[in-house]
């Protein structure tokens, strides 16, 4: 049953399916085996239908979240005993960044995102603008309106991606942000000075954003690390998004006052 089991987590890793192995590692079964991939699929057994259901859920919950480790469980799957110790190793879905805007700004933030190991999208409805020759790096370069690139991506995004609106322009920015707030994207900002950004927040919310939707966005965006060049401007992004992701406080230009250069 093992090999199987092998086969198909190593098939899925080279064609980058989201998949989860948990190995028993300390218990009466020790070796046996439990795969578990993004569409619920399962292969192999620990030893009981309950510890099976417990670890599967607790697998597709790791996948989301893009982490491996060793959990405890009791004999038939109890939390918070430590009868059985299981590592699940998971091979999670590349995080992907979708940046609104082909800008000078987007190439240094699309560079740093593939050097971080994001999927990167950069999507702009200016054709003359978005062309793989001035993002070479990007996986994907949309020509197309946000709004209509969220509506067919939107319910893929989870807590590990990223949305990065950089436009400085009201008939891109409003848009993609209003698609951007119904997903589950982690982390969600908006390039602009303070007043660019009250004007957005105006713009917002004549489309219907509350204000307690408004607190996902993240503009001006990135950390106060005194950032003026666009490479610096990235790591600034990105170190937000990395501070978001790891419920680490950080000092955020949206959390400040006064000029952000």
């Amino acid at each position: 049953m093992v090999k199987p089991i092998y086969d198909r987590f190593r098939d899925s890793i080279r064609s980058e399916i989201p998949v989860a192995l948990a190995t028993l590692i300390e218990g009466p079964r020790i070796g046996s085996k439990l795969l578990v991939d993004e569409s619920g699929f399962s292969l192999g057994s620990l030893g009981g239908t309950n510890l099976d259901r417990v670890v599967k859920r607790d697998a597709l919950a790791m996948l989301d979240a893009g982490t491996s480790e060793v959990r405890h469980y009791g004999s038939d799957g109890e939390a918070r005993q430590h009868d059985l110790s299981v590592f699940i190793e998971c091979h999670a879905r590349r995080p992907h960044l979708v940046i609104f805007g082909a800008v000078d700004f987007t190439r240094a933030l699309a560079s740093q995102g593939k050097l971080l190991g994001f999927r990167v999208t950069v999507c702009d409805a200016r054709e003359v603008f978005a062309t793989r020759r001035r993002f070479p790096m990007a996986d994907e370069v949309v020509v197309d309106w946000p709004d209509r690139l969220l509506d067919r991506i939107g319910a893929e995004l989870g807590p590990r991606d990223a949305v990065c609106v950089l436009t400085h322009d009201a008939k891109f920015d409003v848009p993609a942000i209003v698609g951007a707030l119904p997903t589950r994207v982690g982390y969600l900002g908006a390039m602009g000075s303070r007043q660019t950004h009250e004007k957005r927040v105006q713009r917002l919310l004549e489309e219907g954003v509350t204000l307690k939707q408004l607190e996902r966005v993240r503009s001006p965006i990135g950390l106060d690390i005194g950032g003026r060049t666009p490479e610096e401007t990235a790591v600034s992004i990105f170190a937000e998004i990395i501070a978001m992701r790891t419920g680490h406080d950080a000092p955020s230009l949206s959390d400040g006052e006064g000029s952000i250069h």
